[in-house]
């Protein structure tokens, strides 16, 4: 087998084991994940069985993403492509994960280029993304929309433009900066650092510092449950404006539902 090991590039850390580093580091350029490598992608569209994913948090991140797979077992390749994204921002999700930290999502913002990732998912892996962002749930953190073009256009490297791509739009809507606008997510120690120095009651629920706060999230869903709460509590959160692509099938490969059932984000 051709390719380095994500260990080799500095891509073996995932955010779950060390949520300050949320998002984790991405990959450079496209490239195909195998297993624990990153090898050469020949081609950047992979239409034959699989779907585009658009990954805006830590689903771009090869050590994240190889651990989801490696807990439900699922194997198999997975394309990452680096694309230009015009029609949609990053911003910070409404609720507090179990894992440490407060998580990206995706909003509208017509005016906004972002380089992303796009993810060619098959089945299977598809089936393993949606169980781990709680789209089988009723009351899941994310939903899974398809996003069409030109309201969100995808760009390839070659200049092939998608006609749409799937992205997890929060549940819970996304936070605000104080002017009703969507936050952008900054990256997690310089939101974390944001978010307890504008609320002493974030404060003394998780903690003064961005370490007290994911020390105190992982693994307690209940206090997790209580910062969720506050933020809908206090207004916090916003719609991203995504919500009107959501569609009742969710879960699994179209037309098909989800064999999985999702662990506790």
């Amino acid at each position: 087998m051709t390719g380095r090991t994500l260990a080799e590039l500095g891509l073996d850390e995932a955010p779950r084991d060390h949520p300050l580093t949320y998002p984790g580091v991405w990959p450079p350029d496209s490239a195909l994940l195998d297993g624990d490598r990153l090898l050469p992608l020949e081609r950047l569209v992979h239409d034959e069985g699989r779907v585009p994913v658009l990954a805006v948090g830590s689903n771009a991140s090869p050590a994240q993403l190889q651990h989801k797979m490696a807990e439900f077992g699922v194997t198999g390749a997975i394309p990452m492509v680096r694309t230009r994204v015009r029609g949609l921002d990053v911003g910070v999700s409404a609720h507090v994960s179990r894992l440490g930290y407060v998580s990206a999502s995706p909003v509208a913002s017509p005016s906004a280029v972002r380089e992303l990732f796009v993810l060619w998912l098959d089945g299977r892996q598809l089936e393993v993304v949606d169980a781990s962002e709680g789209v089988p749930l009723p009351n899941g953190n994310f939903q899974r929309a398809w996003l069409p073009a030109p309201g969100v256009r995808v760009t390839l490297a070659d200049g092939t433009t998608l006609p749409g791509v799937h992205a997890y739009v929060n549940r819970h809507g996304v936070l605000h900066d104080g002017t009703g606008a969507p936050r952008r997510h900054p990256g997690e120690r310089a939101l974390l650092t944001e978010l307890l120095a504008e609320s002493g009651e974030l404060r003394k629920l998780f903690g003064v510092t961005p370490e007290q706060f994911c020390a105190r999230a992982r693994a307690d869903s209940a206090l997790c449950r209580r910062g969720t709460r506050l933020f809908a509590e206090r207004r916090w959160a916003v719609a991203s404006g995504l919500e009107r692509y959501v569609r009742a099938q969710q879960t699994g490969s179209p037309g098909s539902g989800s064999s999985f059932s999702p662990p506790l984000m």
